[in-house]
C-alpha cells in the first residue's frame, strides 16, 4: 500500500484549523481526503474522533448529534462524506454557537460547497473551506516523472499503481462508480449512459471552447439540460470551464468560456488512450497537454491570482492570461511540441493587453529563454511563473 504524502494543503489546512471552528476539506472522490485528515492528530495535539458517514454503525453515534458533539468537546471531531447528512448543519452550527473553539470539526466532502447543501449559509462566519485536488507534479515523489504524471492524471491510486495496467483499472472503476452511484448521490439524477456520453465528449473537447448546442444536438437533448450537467461535473471538481478575459478594448472577443477535464488520467481512460506513445499519435494531444499544465499552474496559484484565456474573433489567442487585481499579469502559452514558437498572433494579445510577462509551458525538461521576454518552462518549473 501507497505510504501517505504530504500534501500541499498541510500547512494551509493546520492554519485554519487553529482559527476557526470548522474547517472543510472539499474534492473529488479517492483524492486522499481521509488520508490526510487522519495524519492530523500529532500535529494538531489533541485527540481526534473519525467518523465515516457512510458507515451505518457510525451513523447512529449521531442519532443524538448533540450529546456525542457534548461528550467529545476536547477532541476535533472529522465527519466524513458529510454531503449525506446536510441536516447535520443547524447541529453544528449550535454546537459552534455554544463553544466556539477553533479546530472543533473538520468535514471532509465529495462536492463542492453549493453541492453540499446549506453549509455554506448555515455556517456562514463560523468554516473555512480548502479544496484538496489530485497529486501535482510538485506533490510527486522525485523518481516519479511528469510524462507518468501526465498519462495516469493525480488520483493516487492512479498515479502510484505498481502497473500501468492496474492503474488503467482503477480509472475505469473509478468512473463507473461515479457514473452509477457517486454522481446520483450528489444529486445528480440522469442515466449514467447519458453521462458517460457527455463525459466522453467533454474530453474530446477538453482545450476547446465550450459548445453547448453542438453537444445537445449530438446528445438530443436541450441547451439548457446539457449546461445544467456541465455545471454539475463542475461543481463535483471533474470539469472546469475557464473564462474568456474581457479587458475594456473594441475588439470583437470570443466569450464563451473553454472547457477542461480537471484530470488527465481521467480523460485518457475516457478516451481509450493507455500509453505516451497512443496520446503523442492521438488528436487530443494538445487538449490533454493544456489540461494537463493548467491543472499544474492551477495548484500553485496564489490567492491573489486568476486564470482566463484570451480570444479575438479573428483568431488572436492566447491560452492563459494570469491577471493581478482584475489586470493582466503574465501570458502563457501551452504548447506540445519539444521545440515551441510563438506566432503573431500571440503578440498582437500582449500588445492589446500590455503585459509584459511571457511564458511557454511545453514538454521539456530544462528550462531556457526563447527571446528577452520569452521564457520556456517543463512542467517542473511552473513555480517560476509566480516567482
Amino acid at each position: 500500500m501507497q505510504k501517505f504524502l504530504p500534501r500541499a494543503i498541510e500547512s494551509e489546512l493546520l492554519e485554519s484549523v487553529g482559527f476557526f471552528p470548522v474547517t472543510a476539506i472539499v474534492g473529488p472522490r479517492q483524492v486522499g481526503k481521509t488520508s490526510l485528515a487522519l495524519s492530523l492528530p500529532d500535529k494538531l495535539n489533541r485527540p481526534v474522533v473519525y467518523l465515516d458517514l457512510e458507515n451505518p454503525d457510525e451513523l447512529r453515534k449521531l442519532e443524538n448529534a448533540n450529546l456525542f458533539f457534548e461528550d467529545n468537546l476536547d477532541k476535533t471531531i472529522i465527519l466524513d462524506e458529510v454531503q449525506r447528512m446536510s441536516e447535520l448543519f443547524p447541529i453544528l452550527r449550535g454546537a459552534i454557537d455554544r463553544n466556539r473553539r477553533a479546530g472543533r470539526f473538520i468535514l471532509l466532502g465529495s462536492a463542492s460547497p453549493d453541492l453540499i447543501r446549506d453549509s455554506s449559509e448555515t455556517l456562514a462566519g463560523r468554516i473555512s473551506y480548502l479544496e484538496l485536488r489530485p497529486f501535482s507534479i510538485y506533490e510527486t515523489p522525485n523518481d516519479n516523472v511528469w510524462t507518468d504524471h501526465w498519462l495516469r492524471g493525480g488520483f493516487p491510486e492512479s498515479l502510484f499503481a505498481p502497473s500501468a495496467r492496474l492503474s488503467q483499472r482503477w480509472l475505469t472503476s473509478f468512473i463507473q462508480t461515479y457514473l452509477e452511484r457517486d454522481l446520483p448521490m450528489l444529486g445528480l439524477s440522469a442515466d449514467p449512459i447519458f453521462l458517460r456520453s457527455l463525459w466522453q465528449m467533454l474530453a474530446n473537447m477538453s482545450g476547446g471552447i465550450l459548445n453547448s448546442a453542438k453537444i445537445s444536438n449530438s446528445l438530443d437533448s436541450s441547451v439548457p439540460t446539457v449546461q445544467k450537467y456541465i455545471n454539475f461535473f463542475e461543481s463535483a471538481y471533474l470539469v472546469r470551464q475557464l473564462p474568456a478575459y474581457h479587458p475594456n478594448l473594441s475588439k470583437r472577443l470570443v466569450k464563451k468560456p473553454k472547457v477542461y477535464l480537471r484530470d488527465t488520467g481521467i480523460l485518457h481512460r475516457l478516451l481509450g488512450i493507455s500509453s505516451i506513445s497512443d496520446l503523442l499519435g492521438h488528436p487530443v494531444l494538445g487538449g490533454s497537454w493544456e489540461t494537463y499544465i493548467i491543472e499544474q499552474i492551477s495548484s500553485k496559484l496564489p490567492d491573489w491570482a486568476d486564470l482566463y484565456f484570451y480570444r479575438t474573433q479573428v483568431g488572436a489567442e492566447v491560452d492563459l492570461v494570469i491577471t493581478k487585481a482584475g489586470l493582466p499579469y503574465a501570458l502563457v502559452e501551452l504548447k506540445s511540441s519539444t521545440s515551441p514558437s510563438l506566432g503573431k498572433g500571440f503578440y498582437s494579445v500582449a500588445s492589446d493587453l500590455n503585459c509584459n510577462l511571457h511564458f511557454i509551458v511545453a514538454p521539456v525538461d530544462e528550462h531556457y529563454r526563447l527571446s528577452e521576454k520569452v521564457r520556456v518552462l517543463g512542467p517542473a518549473h511552473i513555480h517560476q511563473i509566480f516567482a
